[in-house]
């Protein structure tokens, strides 16, 4: 078994080779599986709101989570990066939905921090991201 600096430095010498043009592109590893209520219940919406924000069908979310459909791997590859990085997909899906989201009702700038202190401001809205870190605090100021 190979070392986790092993591991690294081989990805990094496979992306050596294919910018070298001596090896042929990459292959991305999507997860077999995606717990989409868990991803859902961590961003604190419904499901209602988790398929409007994210451009899922409805059904699609009902289907997923009760386990009659597994999502394809497109889907499994959008809904982890929404796992690890909302505010990310918010942004480049839409601005406006991403503001809608955190609840603000223009678009907003979010600062997202790791070692974020706590605001207790009433003019404040806080949303929880997962991430490859831990869960991180998103902070909206009105």
């Amino acid at each position: 078994m190979k070392t986790q600096f092993e591991q690294m430095m081989d990805g990094l010498n496979d992306v050596e080779a294919f910018l070298a043009g001596e090896q042929e592109g990459f292959k991305s590893h999507v997860p077999q599986e995606v717990d989409v209520k868990a991803i859902r219940n961590r961003l604190g919406m419904t499901q209602a709101r988790f398929s409007d924000t994210f451009g899922f069908s409805l059904d699609a979310i009902k289907h997923w989570e009760g386990g009659r459909r597994t999502p394809e791997a497109p889907a499994r590859t959008l809904l982890t990066v929404i796992d690890r990085n909302p505010a990310a997909v918010l942004t480049a899906l839409n601005p406006d939905a991403f503001a809608a989201a955190v609840g603000s009702s223009k678009p907003t700038t979010v600062h997202v921090g790791a070692n974020r202190k706590r605001h207790t401001s009433s003019r404040v809205t806080k949303r929880k991201a997962h991430s490859a870190e831990g869960v991180k605090r998103i902070t909206s100021r009105k």
